[in-house]
Formats: C-alpha cells, sequence, structure tokens
C-alpha cells in the first residue's frame, strides 16, 4: 500500500509528501482481499518493487493501479507486470479490456497501446455535497436475508447482461459486503431497474467523510431509473454522515453523464478510458453506467 501511495502520489499529483494521496482511503488492501489471486508483483531480490491488480466482472476486466517504484522507473517493469495480469484476465473468460488512465500522460497511451489498448473518450470524476434524500426508495444487499442474497445476484447479472453481455458484479458485491467496505444500493423494479456498489468511509476505496460508486447501471436508456439510484446513493451517504459523493462517468454515455450535471455533479479530475479491442462496450450513449 505504501509503494503505490508513494509512486501514484508522485507520478500523477507531484505531491510533496506523497503518502498523503488520498488520505485514509485504501485502494489496494480492499483489492487484495477481494481477489488476492488477480494481485501480482514484480520483484528485485525478494524486495517488491512493482504491483499490479486485475478484476475480473464476467466478461470485462480492467486493471489498477499499476505502480513501479521510482528507483526502477523506466527500467521495464511494469511491461513485464502486464502480460501475466493480462493473461490472468483472458483465462477468467474476460472478453472487453478496459483502463484508466490521467488524460496527459503520452508516455502511459504509449504503455497501454504496445498492449493493443486504444485510446478512446474521456473519462470524468464528478462530485457533490451529500444532502439528505428523505424521498429516495431502496433496499441494500446487506439488509437482505443469507437466503435472499443469491436471487439479488441473479437479478444484478440480469441487468448488467442487458448493459453488456456477459458483466458480472457478484464477486464485487460480495467483497464489498465481507469486507464491510460500503454496501450495494439496489432500485426495485421487475426485473431490477437499477443497483450500484458503493464504498463508504474511511477504509475504503472512497476514504473518510466520502462515498464512492465503484459501478452503478441502470437498463440502457432508462434514465428515470439512473436518477433514482442517484438518489438513493446519495440518501445512503447521508446516512452515513458522509459529506462528498465521487462518482466516474465515460464521456462517451451522454445521457448518464447529463443526469450527474442536472444532479449538481462538478467534474473533479478529467482522465481517459483506453479499451483492447478497440470498441464502446459500454461506453455509448445508451448506457447508465457510472464507473
Amino acid at each position: 500500500k505504501l509503494l503505490w501511495f508513494r509512486t501514484f502520489g508522485m507520478a500523477q499529483f507531484g505531491l510533496p509528501d506523497p503518502l498523503a494521496f488520498m488520505g485514509d482511503a485504501d485502494l489496494v488492501g480492499t483489492r487484495w482481499r477481494a481477489a488476492p489471486d488477480c494481485a501480482f508483483g514484480a520483484y528485485v531480490c525478494d524486495r517488491l518493487i512493482a504491483s499490479n491488480f486485475v478484476a475480473a466482472w464476467g466478461a470485462f476486466g480492467f486493471f489498477v493501479p499499476l505502480t513501479v517504484h521510482p528507483d526502477f522507473w523506466n527500467r521495464g517493469f511494469a511491461q513485464r507486470l502486464l502480460p501475466t495480469s493480462l493473461a490472468r484476465l483472458e483465462t477468467s473468460g474476460v472478453e472487453q479490456f478496459g483502463l484508466f488512465t490521467m488524460a496527459d500522460s503520452p508516455k502511459h497511451h504509449a504503455l497501454y497501446g504496445r498492449f493493443g489498448f486504444s485510446l478512446q473518450a474521456p473519462t470524468v470524476v464528478m462530485t457533490k455535497t451529500v444532502e439528505p434524500r428523505p424521498d429516495a426508495a431502496f433496499f441494500t444487499y446487506s439488509s437482505l436475508a443469507a437466503t435472499e442474497r443469491p436471487g439479488a445476484l441473479v437479478r444484478c447479472r440480469a441487468l448488467t447482461a442487458e448493459v453488456f453481455p456477459g458483466l458480472d458484479l457478484s464477486r464485487e458485491i460480495v467483497a464489498v459486503d465481507r469486507q464491510a467496505l460500503g454496501d450495494t444500493v439496489l432500485i426495485e423494479g421487475d426485473p431490477l431497474a437499477a443497483f450500484a456498489v458503493v464504498h463508504l468511509g474511511a477504509g475504503s476505496e472512497a476514504g473518510s467523510g466520502a462515498a464512492f460508486i465503484k459501478f452503478g447501471a441502470a437498463r440502457p436508456g432508462d434514465a428515470k431509473a439512473l436518477r433514482r439510484l442517484l438518489a438513493a446513493v446519495e440518501a445512503t451517504a447521508a446516512q452515513r454522515g458522509l459529506s462528498v459523493l465521487n462518482i466516474g462517468v465515460n464521456t462517451a454515455r451522454h445521457a448518464a453523464r447529463q443526469e450527474l450535471l442536472e444532479g449538481g455533479f462538478a467534474p473533479s479530475i478529467t482522465g481517459v478510458a483506453m479499451q483492447r479491442p478497440d470498441r464502446p462496450g459500454f461506453n455509448d450513449a445508451a448506457s447508465m453506467v457510472l464507473d
């Protein structure tokens, strides 16, 4: 974790104190515990000098964060880690590979381009101050009895199959619940109208005082369901006493981005999506996806 905070803080933001980057948010321990078989390291004389984490969401997979210790920059260690990481995703049945990187980093664009990734539309992280939403109607995965949870996962898979065939968030939903990182918010409907995997507060990927949607979706074209989902997530954050809600959205998802803007969200970080093969996946105008 210290390696990642130091290298990412130095490389991407030039922070004088990289270990202060993102405060007590945890993007490493959470992913290790969720899928230790998807964590990779490069070593020199038993010293960890680079790491990478991959995630297989059914037919869609991605990797982040990829880091190299500053003492070993520009020596090809990232290129050595990537083939192993991508092979892990391939053996998991992943058909579409994605990543998020900084928009103004030609070095990273070239690196990932060597492995078949193509630059696509920008992805914007958007933020708003949390407000109470007493009118929001929803239920959560944590509120379900053990006997009801498998059925909820089936309903979530049915929804994501409409977003992208084979997309499956089951492992992520279960990991958030088991690690008490937050909750999965579900919007009732027949079938399920929408859901979001949400990290909440310190020790999660959100950090103190913040909520973060790791993945959220309504059915393609259903802006009303996405609006209800946003209200439900904001209500959940308010109930936990959190002050900030962070959400990522690819700008090719025009209607989803418009919902965020109309809901009071403002851009805070702009990056860019890269995918392999070079096709939209679920980055298109009809997709009501937040990630």
